[in-house]
């Protein structure tokens, strides 16, 4: 006669319901902070509410979503987990906001092997900090626990986010001429894109943590938050005449501001405006980064640009430092010469 056999229970097979619990009891304040008045119910229902009636009169919807690429690996390599959700964030909110749209609300998904519940916490924090910062509220996600399907310690981010613009302020560049200047804002480092390369610089440097660049050490510098443009350009919005804006994200400065302008027209960009700052200094030595990789893999400094005509480009500068925001011109709309529409001095 065989033996009973072991009763298995969920726990047995890798997945624990009561840490799952425990974490969203320890986020609900967090995520109660970034509501706004349309939200219509809390946090732990099948589908999240939003209402619109009377906040626009035409609106246009528009949605995004995105990750934060392997900077996830350097977070949990430094044992850094709480502002990689702000990277999060901004990587959905900044690209909707490209349109014009303000973020409404935004869904998280965050997956494991198995579930750190102050692992768990202090992302989800960092993305309600910037689900604060842009003023959009995080009104559900997903949290799952998948035994082998992730080494011990790894996690993975998803992000979603849906703004909404009236119809007749739409920014789809259309408005874009020959002669309009480029304003470029200024990043906070290499915000979420290019890390592949920048892991395997750090790697072949032998993980330099601790080296100084100016004043900080290249593990901050690497791990500083991608910036959220939301809120000062949705006022700039309601006094400056734009005709396009772009997110600089994966393609670098070639490769982004070249999406919001018409067929017809090119970029002409002008390196000497800027001082490209020091933790793209030391990745361009250290790798040995030919130029041309160098602004079609990272922001160089520039993570965000306004596309406003040349005679409103002083006036939209100035605005943008009375937002504290660094800006230069760095460029200019010029008419296309072929197929050659991005040009770099």
């Amino acid at each position: 006669m065989s033996s009973p056999k072991q009763a298995l229970t969920y726990r047995s097979a890798g997945v624990d319901i009561d840490a799952g619990e425990e974490v969203v009891e320890r986020i609900k304040p967090l995520v109660a902070r970034t509501f706004r008045k349309e939200v219509m119910a809390g946090l732990g229902g099948f589908g999240a509410l939003f209402e619109l009636a009377g906040r626009f009169k035409d609106p246009v919807l528009v949605s995004g979503t995105d990750g934060v690429g392997t900077k996830l690996k350097l977070a949990q390599q430094l044992n850094r987990h709480d502002t990689i959700g702000i990277d999060l964030v901004a990587m959905c909110v900044n690209d909707v906001l490209v349109q014009g749209a303000e973020p409404l609300f935004f869904l998280d998904y965050f997956a494991t092997g198995k579930l750190d519940v102050a692992t768990t916490v202090a992302v989800v924090g960092g993305i309600a900090k910037g689900c604060e910062m842009a003023g959009c509220a995080l009104i559900g996600g997903e949290t799952a626990e998948m035994p082998d399907m992730y080494a011990p310690g790894e996690y993975d981010l998803a992000g979603f986010n849906v703004g909404a613009v009236e119809k007749s302020a739409l920014i789809d560049g259309a408005k874009t001429r020959a002669g309009d200047a480029i304003l470029g804002i200024a990043s906070s480092g290499p915000h979420s894109n290019g890390y592949s390369l920048i892991r395997k610089i750090l790697a072949r440097a032998g993980n330099p943590f601790d080296l100084d660049l100016d004043g900080v050490k290249l593990a901050d510098a690497l791990m500083a938050p991608t910036t959220i443009y939301v809120k000062p350009i949705l006022k700039m919005l309601a006094e400056q005449a734009i005709h396009g804006m772009a997110h600089i994200t994966g393609g670098g400065l070639t490769e982004n501001i070249i999406r919001v302008v018409p067929d017809a027209l090119g970029i002409a960009l002008d390196s000497s405006a800027w001082k490209l700052p020091a933790v793209f200094d030391w990745l361009q030595r250290e790798g040995n980064v030919a130029r041309p990789e160098m602004w079609r893999t990272f922001n160089c400094g520039i993570g965000y640009c306004l596309i406003v005509p040349h005679t409103a480009a002083n006036a939209a500068s100035a605005a943008l430092a009375r937002l504290d925001l660094r800006a230069w011109q760095i460029g200019e709309i010029v008419p296309a010469r072929g197929d050659e529409r991005v040009h770099i001095a």
